[in-house]
């Protein structure tokens, strides 16, 4: 089952992976910034979201 975190201000995926890590790995490596609307992104924000596909 794929993993993926998710800018919750635009919806751009920041991560889609099958090994999890955490948001504070995947926003490290922007600068903790979204990719696609340049947000600042905090990990401490992030909730954990399970759905069956």
């Amino acid at each position: 089952m794929p993993f993926e975190i998710i800018c919750s201000k635009c919806g751009t995926v920041l991560y889609l992976g099958f090994d999890l890590k955490s948001p504070r790995d995947v926003l490290k490596a922007t600068n903790n910034k979204c990719k696609g609307c340049g947000a600042n992104l905090n990990y401490l924000d992030f909730k954990v979201e399970v759905t069956e596909i």
